[in-house]
């Protein structure tokens, strides 16, 4: 994906749209070039891939860093599973060349088209944080170059304060430069999978507390209601551990669909949101329960749909994306989706998932233990803002919390109970470096 003067720097839901002062690219022969900095009310923000969901990746009336051609790797160690690459690197760049070597990533969320940068600064999560935590987890080293031109090479037992910040920091500590992280030992690009329907909520439970695969997460049919309620399809998987000789089944396509348009607002309602959810739930239960998949369709199925956030329509979408405690999980996940039911408002892409006990080495990392669920809606303005605001009251009376990058409307009081070392975290944000989100959850106007 190069740079281009076309370029939107939108955010993956296209809500809010920003504008911003001043776009500024980034490259290799130029990753030393800061911005001007000689006005104290100047704020930069790095873009990557624009795959934030909400505004942390925007910053309205401030200076856009495009970063997406810092994208060289600078050694992989193919003995020992070890790669240090530049932040504008594309996870899709990273496994062409580490998977034909026999590696993976240790950790990967839904899409590959994200950057390591933005892989970092929000401390991505994925199928496997049950046994191996968020991103943030393999991460030996980084390079964080401030506002001043202070360069810091950080770790666990260098500069460890600022490493701690920076992973999960959403953007805000300065420009990361490059990332050193420990890879995954695999031997083929293949996935053993399994996929089981359940009835209703309970049923994703009773399955949940039973598997021990490595991958698990579960599709949620939000538009099923009484006994139905939280059906679903729940997958598991496995790396394949022999390479199968004449499987071309499943493979990546080489032609992925693509929506050029937005589509009409009302595309995408009540009636074609619960067809879509029936007709889904009914091809997947009759599919077999175990199968052999090329890793791409397992991790990245809607990869396979460049630009599918159109199909919300010009006015985008929101992602809302919260974890909820284990002790309370089955009782609060059933209230939602009570509550998305009764209220009309089913999502077109539901996921369920639950995070184990690996702490984050972030500050400000949103994995944390228990259940976490996904859920995305077309954007209806007040209407889907007040449905939020019941969503977010059942979630803090457990204490649970929403996650940054998905987020474009939480208010400052759900992010500051969310988030404990919010004050230690503050000490290390650069002073020239902010975001239209957190403007919006620190009711600041600058940083």
């Amino acid at each position: 994906m190069k740079f281009s003067a076309n370029k939107n720097y939108d955010s993956w839901g296209r809500n809010p749209r920003c504008k911003s002062k001043k776009i500024q690219q980034l490259s290799w022969f130029h990753s030393l070039l800061t911005p001007d900095m000689s006005e104290d009310d100047v704020t930069c923000l790095v873009y990557g891939q624009g795959r934030s969901y909400g505004d942390s990746c925007l910053n309205e009336d401030g200076i856009i860093i495009d970063g997406s051609q810092l994208n060289h790797i600078h050694f992989f160690d193919k003995k020992n599973g070890i790669i240090r690459c530049e932040a504008g690197t594309t996870f899709d760049d990273i496994l062409s060349v580490i998977v034909p070597h026999g590696w993976f990533l240790p950790v990967t969320p839904g899409t590959r088209f994200i950057t390591v940068g933005g892989a970092t600064a929000n401390d991505v999560h994925g199928k496997n944080h049950h046994q191996v935590g968020s991103f943030g987890n393999h991460i030996t080293a980084l390079e964080l170059r401030r506002s001043d031109n202070e360069i810091l090479i950080c770790s666990n037992n260098n500069n460890s304060n600022h490493f701690k910040a920076t992973i999960g920091g959403l953007g805000l500590t300065g420009l990361i430069t490059w990332v050193e992280f420990n890879l995954k030992k695999i031997i083929t690009p293949y996935i053993s999978t399994t996929q089981k329907s359940f009835k209703s909520i309970e049923g994703f439970f009773d399955l949940d507390q039973a598997t021990t695969s490595e991958y698990t997460v579960a599709w949620i049919d939000t538009s099923s209601r009484a006994e139905k309620l939280g059906r679903g399809i729940y997958y598991t998987g496995e790396h394949a551990v022999e390479h199968p000789v004449a499987y071309t089944r499943k493979k990546p396509s080489r032609s992925p669909l693509n929506i050029p348009i937005d589509f009409p607002s009302i595309a995408l309602n009540a009636f074609t949101i619960k067809t879509f959810n029936n007709l889904y739930f009914y091809l997947h239960q009759k599919k077999p329960e175990q199968s052999l998949s090329h890793y791409a369709p397992f991790f990245y199925p809607l990869d396979n749909i460049l630009n599918w956030n159109r199909m919300y329509g010009k006015r985008g979408f929101f992602q809302y994306q919260c974890v909820v405690p284990i002790i309370d999980g089955k009782d609060v996940i059933t209230e939602i989706l009570k509550l998305v039911s009764q209220k009309g408002m089913a999502s077109f892409l539901s996921v369920l998932k639950k995070f184990g006990n690996i702490s984050s080495v972030g500050m400000m990392s949103f994995p944390r233990e228990g259940y976490t669920l996904a859920l995305d809606f077309p954007n209806r303005g007040k209407r889907t803002l007040r449905f939020l605001n019941e969503l977010d009251k059942l979630v803090s009376s457990v204490g649970g919390v929403i996650y940054p990058a998905k987020d474009a409307r939480m208010s400052p009081e759900m992010f500051n109970q969310s988030f404990p070392q919010l004050n230690n975290f503050r000490e290390y944000i650069d002073p020239h470096f902010s975001s239209s989100f957190w403007r919006r959850v620190s009711n600041s106007s600058t940083n």
